[in-house]
């Protein structure tokens, strides 16, 4: 499909050799003139009806992942996951009275060594608000190194983790959930409606912390409350899946 411009460029294309053609005998110049005339109105009337061209697509990036947002339900509730205690279980077993804290964590990434130190302060929150607890190791590409059943004992045992750490085989909570990092957190609300999702707080040196988001997001959900902010910035390192999505 021509643009309206190489059509009107073709119009006067028609013109100039429309005149060139007559050769200068000035019997036929004014029937040139009358018929050149005629053709570029009929291009241009052509060109009004033309569509614009349509502007080049820019370059896309890879496909993001979905993640679920604030006020969704909690997908795969049922779902039986490994835990490092030997038994099954599902988010609806260990969701309590007022919710679910879902926390995606691992062995090894920095960032978990950095905020791990919190963890128990999460833990004890969780249990003086009654909310569930659970954290889910999803990196999948790593279940034959770091992130094995053993490691994962292993480094439970040196954090002196006092609730569930389960395996997310095939890293299907987190595709179902659409969580990206480690550590990623996940609050859920009494009816297990996404309420706030992102970081734990806002600075990896415990020292430096200012605001504490899931404290702050834990209050407010179970007083009702608004909760300001529901989504923060999950910063760390990325969830090894077996495959890119």
């Amino acid at each position: 499909m021509f643009s309206k411009n190489q059509i009107i460029v073709s119009a006067l294309s028609i013109t100039l050799f429309a005149f060139a053609a007559c050769g200068g005998a000035s019997k036929d110049v004014a029937d040139t003139k009358t018929e050149a005339k005629a053709a570029t109105e009929e291009v241009a009337k052509a060109a009004e009806k033309a569509p614009e061209a349509a502007p080049a697509k820019p370059a896309t990036d890879k496909k993001e992942m979905a993640q679920i947002n604030i006020g969704d339900a909690a997908p795969m509730t049922d779902y039986k996951m490994k835990d490092i205690s030997g038994k099954d279980l599902s988010m609806a077993d260990v969701k309590k009275e007022n919710g679910l804290l879902v926390m995606f964590s691992c062995n090894t990434c920095p960032y978990v060594i950095a905020w791990e130190d919190r963890y128990p302060m999460v833990a004890d929150y969780c249990a003086k608000n009654n909310v569930g607890l659970l954290v889910v190791n999803s990196n999948e590409a790593r279940r034959d190194g770091d992130d094995s059943m053993d490691e994962m004992k292993k480094h439970a045992e040196e954090a002196k983790y006092d609730f569930p750490y389960v395996v997310d085989v095939n890293h299907q909570l987190a595709d179902a959930i659409g969580a990206k990092k480690t550590p990623d957190l996940f609050l859920f609300d009494k009816d297990m409606k996404l309420a706030y999702k992102g970081a734990i707080d806002d600075s990896q040196d415990a020292s430096g912390v200012e605001k504490f988001f899931v404290r702050t997001a834990m209050e407010n959900m179970i007083a009702g409350k608004p909760i300001d902010p529901n989504t923060t910035k999950a910063v760390g390192c990325t969830i090894k899946r077996m495959k890119k999505l």
